[in-house]
C-alpha cells in the first residue's frame, strides 16, 4: 500500500504479508480502523463493485473510495464489523447463521407427521412466508393489543373531558367526539356510567360509519338539526380508539405520533401459536419429540445434544422408511456442524429464536465469523473489528482457534484489536500511532511480534512486554455491604449476593454467565426502586423497539441491607448518546452552551444583536438554509445509492455566512466544532466551565474526538465514556453508586489505565463503583471480584468465587482464576 491518507493517516506506505494473521494495534483513535476498514477493505470492495452492473451496485451497502495512491496484490475482502445492521423483529440467530434453513428442511423431509396430514414444504416452517406464518400474529409470535384500561386511564372523566386519552389531541380528536354526538352518544356523562356495550363499541369496533357532523352542537341540538334537514358542517368518518392507535402506530411517519400512541399499546404472546410464530399444521410436525418452535427455543448447547443422536444414527437395511432415516442423518449432521462452530466460539447459551437486536455487537460478529468458517472460502482477506470485544479470556482461546482455521484454509486475516492475548497470537503486527487523532496516523512498527519490544514510542509494547504487575498494591478493605436476596432474572435462580460499598468491584464470568442480568438489570432495578426513582423508559420508535421493550423480564428478589449508605445511582451504559447527527459530543456534555455564550458576548455579536440561539445549528436564524444545519445534503443518483455530500452552500460548516462572520480568538463557531478535544483544551485554556468538560473527556481517553463529531459516528464504548466524562465534571458528593457495563470495550491498555485512574478517583471521593468487565487488567486492579458462572446460560447464574483479586485467582472452580494470575 502506498500513500494512504484516509482520516488521520499521514500518507503512509506499508507492506503486509498474505496468508497470515495481521493485527493492527495502537491506542484508541490512532488510525487502526482507518487503515484496515477505511483503506484496505474499502479499496477491495471498490474493485469488486467495478465488475458489477450499476443496477446490482445499488443493492449493496457501499463504503466510499479511499484516499490512497495505490494498493497492489489485494485479494477480495470480507468485512466483519461490530455493527448491529438494520434491526428487524424477524432477524434471529437462526436466520443470521442460516441454521434455520436446515431445520426447516429437516422437519419437512424427516419430521413425524400426524396421521393423514400431507407433507409440507420447507417454506411452511418459516414464520417469514405466507405458507408458514401464523395468521393471527403474522409470524412475529406476539400480538399488539389495547385494553379499556390502557385507552381510558381515568374512567371518571367524560368523553368531552378527553376520557379516551388514546385519541389524537387537537382537531382530529374533537372531530371524533363530534361524530359520536351525531351517532347519538352522550359525551358529557362520566365514562364509567356509559353502558358496557356502548363503551366496547366506541373503543373496539371495526365499523367506520360516515355521518353528518354539526360542529359544536350538543346531543339535543345535533338531533334537532338532523330532523330539520339542516346542512352539516361536513361528513365525518368514525374510527374506534383501537383502530386509531394500531393504524397510527403502523403507518405514521411522525416519530412523535408513534411515541404517543405506543404508550396505549400492550403486547402479549400470540394465543394461536403460543409465540412459536407458525401455523398449527406446521407445529403439528415433530422431530425428536419437539415441534420446530420448541426446538428453536433450546440453547445451542442443548440443540446440539438433541441432534447428536439423529446425526450419529446409521440406518439399518431392514428399516421401513430407510430413505427418511438417511435424509434425517445427513441434514442433522450438517446442522450439528454449524451449531458446534457457534458453541466453540462461546455462544452455546444463545437460542436460534433469539432476535438479533437483543445481541451485543461482539456476539453478532462472532455469529458471522462462525458462518464464514463453514463457508470454506479461500484466498480471501477477512477484516475483523475487535472480535474479542465482550469475550471472556477463556472464550478468546476458542476465537483464536477459529481464526487459525480460517488462516489454514488459505485466507489472510487483518484484525483491529486491543486484547493482549490476540496481539500475542499474531504473525505480524502493524502498530499505528504514536498517539490519537492528529498525533497518530503513522506506522510506528510493521513486522513480527518480537521486534515491537524494541520500539520505545509504542504504547502497545509497554503492555505486551512489561514484567510489572499492574495489580493494585493494597486493595481497599470493604466494611459496608449492599445485600441482595433471592434474585430471579434470566438464568439467575434465587441468587443471594452481597456487593461491597465504598470500593471498586468487578463482576467477571464467561459470556452469558449472568453478569449483566445481575448488575445492569437486577441491581439497577432494585436500587432504583429503593431510591424511589422511576426507570426512564424511552418511548419505542417502531415495532422492533416495542418488541424489545416487552421482552424484558421482571426482576424477582429484594435488597435486605445497605441502602442506608446509597443516596444516588448513576448507570453508565453503551446506548448511543443520540440517534441523529444533530446530537454530538459538544451538545451532549453541555460544553457547547458555554461556547455559544462566548460567541454571543463578542463585541461584533452584541452590535448585531445576536443572542445565544444564533450560534445553534438547530435554530433557523443561525443555520445554513440549504442543509438546515445538517452540514450535508443527500444526492439522488439514478443507478447508484444516494450519497451524502458536504452542503455546497456552507461547505459542511452548518451555519449561514452572517453567523460565521463572528469570531472568537480568530475562529468562527464552525471551526471550533471541528477542533479535537485535545486542541480545544489548548484553545479554551482560560475558560474554566469549558475546560472542566474537556479535561473530563481527556481523562477517559477521548482527546482524539472532534467536538462536533455526530453521535451516530461514535462506538458504544465511546458513548459510554462520554457519559462517564459528563458525570465526572459534576461536583462529587459521595455515597453515589456507579454501575458500568464493560467500559473498556474498544480501549487500548494505555487508555484502560487512564480510565481506571478516574474510577479509582470516584471511589476515593467516597463513592462505590461496580462494573461488569472481561478485561483482566481491570479485574486485577479492582478491590473486589465477584465471579459468576461457572458456565453460560443454564450452567451459569451462581457466584463461583468472590473476594480480593489474589484470593479469586486461587479458586479451583472459577474459569476466570487462571487469567487473573500474574505468573
Amino acid at each position: 500500500m502506498r500513500g494512504a491518507r484516509v482520516h488521520n493517516l499521514k500518507n503512509i506506505d506499508v507492506d503486509l504479508p498474505r496468508h497470515a494473521l495481521v493485527v493492527f494495534t495502537g491506542i484508541s483513535g490512532s488510525g487502526k480502523s482507518s487503515l484496515a476498514f477505511g483503506t484496505l477493505f474499502a479499496e477491495s470492495q471498490r474493485r469488486y463493485l467495478d465488475s458489477v452492473s450499476p443496477y446490482a451496485r445499488r443493492l449493496i451497502d457501499q463504503v466510499g473510495e479511499p484516499d490512497v495512491d495505490s494498493i497492489d496484490g489485494l485479494p477480495p475482502a470480507v468485512a466483519l464489523q461490530q455493527q448491529r445492521g438494520t434491526p428487524s423483529a424477524r432477524s434471529s440467530v437462526g436466520s443470521v447463521t442460516t441454521i434455520s434453513n436446515g431445520l426447516r428442511m429437516l422437519y419437512s423431509r424427516a419430521g413425524e407427521y400426524p396421521r393423514a396430514q400431507k407433507m409440507l414444504y420447507a417454506d411452511a416452517f418459516s414464520p417469514n412466508t405466507p405458507e408458514g406464518a401464523c395468521p393471527r400474529c403474522h409470524g412475529i409470535g406476539r400480538v399488539f393489543e389495547v385494553t379499556e384500561k390502557s385507552l381510558v386511564p381515568d374512567d371518571t372523566k367524560s368523553i368531552r373531558e378527553r376520557a379516551i386519552a388514546a385519541w389524537p389531541p387537537a382537531w382530529q380528536g374533537q372531530n371524533l367526539r363530534d361524530i359520536l354526538v351525531s351517532l347519538g352518544h352522550d359525551i358529557d356523562k362520566p365514562w364509567k356510567k356509559l353502558p358496557k356495550k356502548t363503551r366496547d363499541w366506541i373503543l373496539f369496533t371495526d365499523e367506520t360509519p360516515v355521518v353528518p357532523v354539526y360542529a359544536g352542537f350538543d346531543l339535543q341540538e345535533s338531533r334537532q338539526a338532523r330532523e330539520r334537514g339542516e346542512s352539516p358542517s361536513y361528513m365525518g368518518t368514525f374510527a374506534s380508539a383501537r383502530r386509531y392507535v394500531l393504524h397510527a402506530f403502523a403507518t405514521t411517519e411522525s416519530q412523535r405520533t408513534k411515541k404517543r400512541v405506543s404508550q396505549f399499546m400492550q403486547i402479549s404472546k400470540c394465543p394461536d401459536c403460543d409465540a412459536k410464530k407458525l401455523k398449527r399444521e406446521s407445529l403439528a410436525v415433530k422431530f425428536a419429540g419437539l415441534d420446530i418452535g420448541e426446538l428453536s427455543q433450546l440453547t445451542l448447547t442443548e440443540l446440539a445434544r438433541r441432534l447428536r443422536d439423529a446425526a450419529d444414527a446409521k440406518p439399518a437395511p431392514s428399516d421401513l422408511h430407510r430413505e427418511k432415516a438417511i435424509v434425517a442423518q445427513r441434514i442433522a449432521s450438517d446442522i450439528l456442524a454449524r451449531v458446534e462452530a457457534l458453541t466453540t466460539l462461546g455462544l452455546g447459551y444463545l437460542s436460534l429464536e433469539r432476535s438479533t437486536p437483543t445481541l451485543s455487537p461482539g456476539e453478532l460478529q462472532r455469529l458471522r465469523l462462525a458462518t464464514q468458517i463453514r463457508s470454506q472460502l479461500f484466498g480471501v482477506v477477512y477484516v475483523l473489528d475487535e472480535p474479542s470485544a465482550g469475550l471472556h479470556p477463556a472464550d478468546t482461546q476458542a476465537l483464536l482457534g477459529a481464526l487459525d482455521e480460517l488462516k489454514r484454509a488459505g485466507n489472510s486475516l487483518f484484525v483491529v484489536e486491543h486484547d493482549v492475548n490476540v496481539i500475542k497470537h499474531a504473525d505480524w503486527i502493524v502498530d499505528i500511532g504514536p498517539d490519537a487523532g492528529t498525533h497518530g496516523g503513522e506506522v510506528i512498527y510493521n513486522g513480527p511480534l518480537d521486534g515491537l519490544g524494541q520500539v520505545k514510542a509504542s504504547h502497545t509494547a509497554r503492555y505486551l512486554f512489561s514484567t510489572d504487575d499492574p495489580t493494585q498494591a493494597t486493595p481497599r478493605k470493604p466494611t459496608k455491604w449492599l445485600k441482595l436476596e433471592r434474585i430471579e432474572r434470566n438464568n439467575l435462580r434465587g441468587l443471594d449476593v452481597r456487593f461491597p460499598l465504598d470500593v471498586l468491584t468487578t463482576v467477571t464470568g464467561v459470556s452469558g454467565s449472568g453478569k449483566s442480568s445481575l448488575v445492569s438489570q437486577a441491581l439497577v432495578e432494585l436500587v432504583n426502586d429503593a431510591l424511589g426513582q422511576k426507570k426512564t423508559v424511552e418511548a419505542p420508535n417502531g415495532e422492533v423497539d416495542l418488541l424489545e421493550r416487552e421482552l424484558e423480564t421482571t426482576t424477582g428478589g429484594r435488597i435486605v441491607d445497605g441502602m442506608q449508605f446509597v443516596r444516588r445511582l448513576v448507570t453508565v451504559d453503551q446506548k448511543p448518546i443520540g440517534r441523529t447527527p444533530r446530537s454530538n459530543l459538544a451538545t451532549y456534555t453541555g460544553l457547547f452552551d458555554h461556547v455559544r455564550k462566548l460567541y454571543a458576548a463578542t463585541r461584533k455579536a452584541k452590535a448585531r444583536r445576536y443572542d445565544v440561539g444564533r450560534f445553534s445549528f438547530n435554530v433557523v436564524k443561525g443555520r445554513c438554509p440549504n442543509c438546515e444545519g445538517a452540514g450535508f445534503v443527500s444526492v439522488e443518483l439514478l443507478f447508484l445509492p444516494s450519497v451524502y455530500t458536504p452542503c455546497p452552500v456552507c461547505h459542511g460548516q452548518r451555519y449561514n455566512e452572517k453567523t460565521l462572520e463572528i469570531t472568537y480568538r480568530d475562529k468562527n463557531i464552525a471551526e471550533v466544532l471541528d477542533l479535537t478535544v485535545e486542541s480545544a483544551s489548548e484553545f479554551f485554556a482560560d475558560e474554566t466551565p469549558i475546560l472542566r468538560a474537556l479535561d473530563a473527556l481527556l481523562q477517559v481517553g477521548l482527546g482524539y474526538l472532534r467536538l462536533g463529531q455526530p453521535a451516530t459516528e461514535l462506538s458504544g464504548g465511546e458513548a459510554q465514556r462520554i457519559k462517564l466524562a459528563t458525570e465526572l465534571q459534576r461536583a462529587q458528593r459521595g455515597d453515589t453508586l456507579y454501575v458500568l457495563d464493560e467500559p473498556t470495550t474498544g480501549l487500548h491498555p494505555a487508555d484502560v489505565s487512564m480510565l481506571m485512574a478516574q474510577l479509582q478517583g470516584l471511589v476515593d471521593a467516597g463513592n462505590t463503583v461496580i462494573m461488569v468487565e472481561h478485561d483482566m487488567q481491570v479485574a486485577r486492579s479492582s478491590d473486589w471480584i465477584i465471579d459468576i458462572g461457572p458456565g453460560a446460560g443454564e450452567e451459569g447464574g451462581r457466584v463461583v468465587a468472590q473476594g480480593r483479586p489474589g484470593k479469586v485467582a486461587k479458586s479451583k472452580t472459577s474459569r476466570t482464576a487462571p487469567f487473573l494470575r500474574c505468573d
